[in-house]
């Protein structure tokens, strides 16, 4: 769905389908540099890094596996519980693995703090990650992530993987949603 099919529903368009390609190019440049000569496992966090992990995986010009895991934090409200609960699993082994842990956003930084410390306890030779975008204003811990596509401000976006009550992830770029939609 392109932006201006939704264009009254959207405050202001952040990133192009066209710069969001472009960036991605370029972080596949970098990981093919940093994972030559091995084959790392992409792990996508569903459902948000569905659209990320498609356009990664088809851009880079190495051998790759992928695999996915679905995780909450919330309970019954809008509010994290602050307890992670794994919805779906991994079917890889990660011992001896490279990991590559691939994120459409990432805000606090809570939940992915708690998924990068899981995934080294299972074995793996390494963990690193790659957000498309990140908030840095919304950062509650800090959290090393090894490739940034965007940093954005802290804002209500969806689009490209993104929701609002699961409408907006098919867009073709990211936008700020505009406050009316969920007031």
């Amino acid at each position: 769905m392109k932006l201006d099919d939704v264009s009254a529903d959207l405050e202001e368009v952040l990133l192009t389908e066209d710069q969001i390609h472009e960036r991605l190019a370029e972080l596949s440049r970098q990981i093919e540099k940093d994972y030559e000569g091995e084959t790392p496992l992409l792990v996508g966090v569903l459902k948000g890094a569905v659209m990320v992990m498609a356009d990664l995986a088809k851009e880079l010009r190495m051998p790759i596996e992928m695999d996915w895991m679905a995780v909450s934090s919330y309970g019954s409200g809008t509010q994290s519980s602050g307890v992670v609960r794994i919805l779906k699993d991994l079917d890889t082994d990660l011992i001896g693995r490279r990991v590559l842990i691939v994120e459409d956003i990432i805000d606090s930084g809570l939940t992915l703090s708690w998924l990068l410390a899981n995934l080294r306890s299972r074995g793996a030779k390494s963990v690193d990650i790659l957000a498309l975008l990140r908030k840095p204003d919304a950062a509650k811990v800090d959290v090393e992530v090894k490739y940034v596509g965007f940093e954005i401000p802290s804002r209500f976006v969806v689009g490209y993987g993104l929701d609002y009550a699961e409408r907006y992830r098919n867009l073709r770029g990211v936008a700020v949603l505009a406050p009316h939609v969920y007031a």
